[in-house]
């Protein structure tokens, strides 16, 4: 059975184009699918192959970056999340838009005991900080949602609802985007900022469902769409059009057509010119699947969603 491995590090590196040119060789000679985000702040990816092939990555990864935490969960057979490998330059691995952000400088990682505490802590203020459309299928119990659609209006909504006085606990898919938003935080003067070090990937890692506060799905970046709290393939599926994460009352709705559009995109106000381009595409992807083939053609999602499926599952 195929697996997924994700994995980030935040470290200087000097010859970003070198790496993404090293990594890409690296991937185009073994049968792996996914992709690598690389960067002069450092690295960021989610893999998927076999147990073996991923295990090569990961002594690679290491010998050239040091010690990385990874972390793995199943796939599917015939739903392995991405359609070919890849490797991307790009200014940030995870993107905020804050510049000269010490992400050294951040909130204190807590495991998962002390993570619960801090959840029962009624002084303690927690944030997913994740976008809407991911906290929509699970999250945890009290959490504060920030609303927003993209990570660069993150630091707006920190300056517009919290205070520097005040405790504050956030998480994320897998620790990288609160790597920064916790550094930011430190940077605007808060005194206890908590993360929840892996995130929401390594806090169900961990043994003793009774212990397990997480309620619902989490979303991940790729074609799983979300996964359970043991790791396993979850129940949503995706609009191709809004990208939103689908529940079966939501594919059960009128307002869904396969490929097309879905009720989150009809009360976003989807018009018909872009239904009717979203229809053509899906003609497109059964006619290949007709003929044996995979039609992997651009989709053609809000851009609000697109830039933010650059990982945070890392």
């Amino acid at each position: 059975m195929p697996k997924a491995l994700t994995f980030y590090k935040f470290l200087p590196l000097e010859d970003p184009a070198g790496e993404q040119a090293h990594w890409q060789a690296f991937g185009l000679d073994r049968s792996v699918r996914g992709s690598i985000l690389v960067a002069a702040e450092g690295v960021n990816g989610t893999l998927v192959g076999t147990q073996e092939t991923l295990a090569l990555f990961a002594v690679e990864l290491r010998t050239r970056f040091g010690e990385i935490p990874f972390k793995w969960s199943s796939v599917s057979p015939g739903n392995e999340g991405f359609h070919r490998y890849k490797v991307k330059l790009k200014r940030e691995i995870v993107t905020m838009g804050v510049p000269d952000l010490d992400v050294a400088r951040n909130g204190q990682h807590v495991d998962r005991d002390t993570w619960n505490s801090l959840l029962d802590d009624p002084e303690v203020v927690v944030v997913d900080t994740r976008n809407q459309y991911e906290i929509d299928i699970g999250t945890f119990p009290g959490s504060v949602s920030p609303g927003t659609t993209n990570f660069r209006q993150f630091p707006q909504w920190v300056a517009e609802n919290l205070k520097p006085e005040q405790k504050v606990a956030m998480f994320c898919t897998g620790g990288i985007r609160c790597e920064k938003a916790s550094a930011f935080l430190v940077q605007q003067g808060f005194d206890e900022v908590y993360q929840l070090d892996g995130g929401i990937l390594r806090y169900l890692e961990a043994e003793g469902s009774a212990q397990n506060r997480w309620q619902g799905e989490c979303f991940v970046f790729d074609q799983r769409v979300s996964v359970n709290d043991k790791l396993e393939q979850g129940t949503f599926k995706q609009c191709y059009a809004c990208r939103h994460p689908l529940s079966a009352l939501d594919v059960a709705s009128e307002d869904y057509e396969k490929g097309v559009c879905c009720p989150h995109c009809v009360a976003d106000g989807q018009t018909p010119a872009r239904r009717e381009s979203f229809r053509q595409r899906q003609k497109q992807v059964e006619l290949a699947a007709d003929r044996g083939e995979q039609h992997i053609g651009r989709r053609q999602g809000p851009k609000r969603h697109i830039a933010e499926r650059q990982k945070d599952s890392g």
